[in-house]
């Protein structure tokens, strides 16, 4: 029941060790990285190429419509079983990803938050078609300020959550979450599913990840990000989807919309976008005390020598 996470901020190289491991000891990849879940979209999200998934088998990749966005409870529910098939199979399986909630999610179980009732997903839904958002983060700057802190106003599905939540059970989203995430501190092992879990960190000093940061988003402008999402919105999305508000499509679609005088601007929108991304990612991960922190590139070595270690282990 051999598990390996590979977890670690936006461009951190995940991926591709991911892949080397894989080739060299075995075993198949379960990604948890909530944007590679979509079948739409691609160039902003770095997926694993066609070629790497045709040499690895990889699991949750377009596995959802960006109409139709997946949350960290979705995602765990319909990942474990994929999972305890691999493991079945006596197959090693890799965990990859940077999304820390789905992880936790995953690994530890969901806070208590019951499924919205019709009526009040009713009144939510008219509520915004009516007047945006607006209303729900002035619901949450009232009764629930953790949570409105916590959100940027731009993730309009997870501040609508929030306030159905509120709606639903007449108490805090945030105060369910704190429970659980004191109960996941006291935990003694790193997930409550019986597997032989490593957890492998990818990190690397800031100005040298920001080289990276450059790179990748060189390249995917490079590639045809703004076509892609300019076919998108020929297919009939909105732009509003979860999805594409996410780092790199929504600067892109403001491109588009004239938000921004030229692409240079945008580019430069995108590398700080991603750095506050990959930010906010180490202090989701910092909380973690079982992982193992390695340089990607400089200590290379080291974590093939753990993961031999780690599988040859009883």
């Amino acid at each position: 029941m051999k598990v390996i996470v590979i977890s670690g901020p936006t461009a951190s190289g995940k991926t591709d060790l991911a892949v080397e491991l894989a080739t060299k000891f075995g075993g198949e990849v379960v990604n948890f990285d909530s944007l590679l879940l979509y079948k739409e979209i691609e160039i902003g999200t770095a997926k694993p190429t066609m070629e790497e998934q045709k040499t690895i088998p990889h699991h949750m990749l377009n596995v959802r419509s960006i109409s139709n966005p997946m949350n960290a409870a979705d995602y765990a529910r319909e990942a474990l079983p994929i999972i305890e098939r691999l493991l079945s199979e006596n197959k090693l399986v890799y965990l990859v990803g940077g999304s820390g909630f789905y992880l936790q999610a995953l690994l530890k179980g969901m806070y208590d938050s019951p499924k919205t009732p019709k009526e009040i997903m009713k009144r939510s839904d008219e509520l915004y078609e009516k007047e945006g958002i607006a209303p729900f983060l002035s619901i949450l700057k009232d009764q629930d300020r953790k949570s409105f802190e916590r959100y940027h106003e731009n993730d309009h599905y997870r501040v609508r959550r929030a306030v159905e939540h509120l709606w639903t059970t007449g108490s805090p989203m945030s105060e369910a979450r704190e429970e659980k995430d004191d109960s996941n501190e006291k935990m003694e092992r790193p997930t409550i599913h019986n597997w032989d879990l490593l957890h492998i960190y990818l990190d690397l000093p800031k100005e040298e990840h920001l080289k990276i940061i450059e790179k990748r988003t060189d390249r995917m402008l490079a590639t045809g990000l703004i076509e892609e999402v300019k076919g998108l919105l020929d297919q009939g999305f909105t732009g509003l989807e979860k999805p594409l508000q996410s780092i790199g499509y929504k600067e892109t679609l403001d491109f588009i919309l004239g938000v921004y005088k030229n692409l240079s601007e945008c580019r430069e929108r995108i590398v700080i976008s991603t750095r506050q991304l990959a930010k906010s990612q180490r202090t989701w991960f910092k909380r973690d005390s079982f992982k193992k922190t390695f340089h990607p590139l400089e200590e290379r070595s080291e974590i093939f020598l753990q993961v031999e270690k780690f599988i040859r282990e009883n």
